[in-house]
């Protein structure tokens, strides 16, 4: 069984991120997508917020699967049986950290594979911080995200989760 890991914040999920997780399923046997803690930023959303919107988003998906993990995507993959650690790419401004960060992963472990997918064009320019700053100034971002996420965006901000 070929199995990919996709380890991301997802915070939150976005059109490009399903873009990516449709296709990547279509590849691998079984993917499963890991929310990982990343010390480096604060998310708006908790853990389990983001895996609701994940498990919400892609149960048309048999072959995906939602967990957490805190600690390396790599070390994982490797708990995981993973062959693959399926990392999105949507510029080329993306491809120099992702290169160091597989470059450090295969050091870790050579054998589990990094595969950058690169986001359909239409989605190349969504990010997740972005789409958080529109909808904190009230702006649409029905274009980037599910209603579903954006009703759950625009409640953050109204609330003053901010």
């Amino acid at each position: 069984m070929k199995i990919a890991v996709c380890p991301g914040t997802f915070d939150p999920m976005t059109y490009g991120h399903l873009d990516i997780i449709k296709r990547a399923s279509t590849l691998f046997d079984y993917v499963y997508l890991s929310v990982l803690q990343n010390l480096d930023k604060t998310p708006l959303f908790t853990v389990d917020e983001r895996i609701e919107m994940l498990v919400e988003e892609t149960r048309e998906f048999s072959n995906v699967g939602i967990e957490s993990f805190s600690g390396l995507a790599v070390e994982y993959a490797k708990q995981k049986n993973a062959i693959a650690m399926i990392r999105g790419l949507r510029a080329i401004t993306d491809f120099e950290y992702e290169f160091k960060l597989a470059s450090m992963n295969r050091s870790l472990n050579s054998r589990v594979e990094t595969v950058f997918m690169m986001t359909s064009s239409e989605f190349s320019f969504i990010s997740s911080s972005a789409v958080k700053e529109v909808a904190a100034w009230g702006g649409d971002v029905s274009n980037w995200v599910s209603p579903s996420i954006a009703k759950r965006l625009y409640a953050k901000y109204r609330d003053g989760e901010m």
